[in-house]
């Protein structure tokens, strides 16, 4: 699997034809992977994945995430093969058991993830050909066992050194990281606090998580101190971004998925050239 040093993330607050817009200009710009955000609606019979896949020449599609309470596993290994037969290794699912706050049948998560795996095994989907949604130590080590790795979201730099070390060598590693292209703290944070704090500042296992990675009450409370939006939410000009995202690289992600915040599609689409320009 092929997934370059950067990729987009596209998160689903932005319509399909956008998506799938901003998918085509990062293959033609050569990013190496598109990341599609579901949240925690169904994703389907993979059809519009299909559809960038088809749109697309050589980079990587991939979910983020399949969640495994509105998605059982057997179609979506069906849907797996019929795109895997034509497209090969261009597709890599992103799987992942989601936050209570949002199922109301959320029960034994970790028991969950593991029967989604053995029911994925059984109807022949390559390790290789998934990774795991994972934050804590546990489901880290179950991405490294039962996965081709991991994709860890909202976290910062110190949380990748961390998964790294849990992961171990030659398992993927690709975060999520969030930016704003403006040099104005003020104007970057205006953009980029509400993304943080809803949902995420108000579901139990990433405000955990945040805590367990150095960050204090004070900061994830209301809608999150300055330090943690820019660490979260990397800003400045395309050079400095850049400098935020290779961290990552330097604390040891394989891959890191860019999710561009932007006022307006077009702005978000200009961000990602402008990335690219320095990144790739």
């Amino acid at each position: 699997m092929q997934l370059g040093t950067f990729g987009v993330f596209l998160a689903p607050h932005r319509d399909d034809v956008t998506r799938k817009a901003h998918a085509i200009a990062a293959d033609r710009l050569g990013y190496g992977t598109v990341w599609f955000g579901t949240g925690s609606a169904s994703i389907g019979d993979l059809a519009f994945v299909e559809d960038v896949l088809a749109s697309t020449e050589r980079i990587t599609v991939a979910t983020a995430i399949v969640n495994m309470w509105s998605d059982d596993p057997e179609p979506l290994a069906e849907s797996y093969h019929r795109l895997a037969g034509r497209y090969g290794k261009r597709l890599l699912l992103g799987i992942g058991v989601g936050h209570p706050e949002s199922v109301t049948e959320y029960r034994s998560p970790y028991d969950k993830i593991v029967d989604y795996l053995d029911r994925l095994d059984a109807a022949g989907v390559p390790v290789e050909a998934r990774v795991l949604a994972a934050l804590g130590d546990r489901v880290l080590k179950l991405a490294a066992e039962r996965t081709a790795g991991a994709h860890p979201y909202l976290v910062p730099a110190g949380h990748t050194r961390h998964a790294r070390s849990i992961l171990g060598a030659g398992k993927l590693l690709a975060p999520e990281q969030k930016v704003v292209v403006d040099d104005d703290p003020v104007a970057a944070r205006a953009i980029g606090r509400p993304f943080v704090q809803t949902p995420y500042l108000g579901l139990s296992n990433y405000v955990k998580n945040l805590l367990r990675h150095g960050y204090t009450q004070d900061d994830v409370a209301g809608g999150g101190s300055d330090r943690l939006i820019d660490d979260l939410v990397l800003h400045g000009t395309p050079e400095t971004i850049a400098k935020g995202l290779r961290s990552h690289v330097d604390a040891g992600a394989d891959h890191v998925a860019v999710q561009v915040l932007g006022p307006a599609p077009d702005a978000e689409a200009e961000h990602h050239r402008l990335l690219a320009d320095v990144l790739l």
